[in-house]
C-alpha cells in the first residue's frame, strides 16, 4: 500500500481489547471506567468515524452490558492464561473485513491519524505502532487472513506473545513521534486521566 493510500471504512474492523482481568485495579472491568461521562469501550469505538466499519468487542465478562450498549462482544475461545492474543483470535475469526485494526481499551486515547498511518506503512500484513513509550503490540492493523494463518501457527507452537505473532508476520513497526497512548493499569494511572474508580 502506498503511503498516500488509504483504506476505505467498510474494509477495516475495529477490534477493541476488553478481555484483561484488571487484576492491578482490584479486577475493575477497564472498559467500563468513564472519563468525562463516557466509557472507554464507548468512546474508543467511536474514535474512529468514517475511518472504520464493524466494531468487535473482546471481552469475557457483562456481554449483556455490551449488547445493551449497541457492541458486539465476543468471549475468548483460547484457554484463560492465553492473554491478550486471545482477543485478537477471537476477533480475527469471526472478523468478516479484510483489515483489522487492534486497540486495548485501557489506552488512554490515541492519535487522530493512526489508522491512516499504520495503513501507509502495512503493505500486504499489517502494521504495528510504537509511540514513546515503546512498542505497542495491542496497537496493531492486520491484513486478516495472514492474520488468521500466523495465529494458528502461533497457537499450535505454544507462542502467546503478540509480539511473537507479529514478528512471524514481519509486521512493520511504525513509529509515531510526539504520541503516547498512555495505559489505565494502576490507581495512579486513573488518578493522572482523572478518572475515578467506581
Amino acid at each position: 500500500m502506498s503511503a498516500t493510500a488509504a483504506l476505505p471504512a467498510d474494509s477495516v474492523t475495529l477490534g477493541l481489547l476488553a478481555g484483561g482481568r484488571g487484576s492491578r485495579l482490584g479486577g475493575i472491568d477497564k472498559a467500563w471506567l468513564e472519563r468525562d461521562g463516557v466509557s472507554q469501550v464507548l468512546r474508543l469505538a467511536r474514535r474512529f468515524p468514517g475511518e472504520t466499519g464493524p466494531v468487535l468487542v473482546s471481552a469475557n465478562r457483562e456481554l449483556e452490558r455490551y449488547a445493551d450498549a449497541g457492541l458486539a462482544a465476543l468471549s475468548d475461545r483460547l484457554p484463560a492464561d492465553s492473554g491478550p492474543l486471545a482477543g485478537i483470535e477471537a476477533i480475527a475469526a469471526v472478523c468478516t473485513t479484510p483489515w483489522l485494526l487492534t486497540v486495548p481499551v485501557d489506552v488512554f486515547d490515541v492519535n487522530d491519524c493512526l489508522l491512516r498511518t499504520l495503513a501507509s506503512a502495512a503493505g500486504e500484513r499489517g502494521a504495528v505502532a510504537e509511540d514513546d513509550d515503546g512498542l505497542q503490540p495491542l496497537v496493531a492493523l492486520y491484513r486478516v487472513q495472514p492474520l488468521r494463518e500466523a495465529l494458528a501457527a502461533a497457537i499450535a507452537a505454544g507462542e502467546l506473545a503478540p509480539r511473537q505473532l507479529q514478528q512471524r508476520l514481519r509486521l512493520a513497526r511504525v513509529r509515531l513521534p510526539g504520541v503516547r497512548f498512555g495505559n489505565l493499569n494502576t490507581p495512579q494511572d486513573l488518578a493522572a486521566a482523572r478518572i475515578a474508580l467506581p
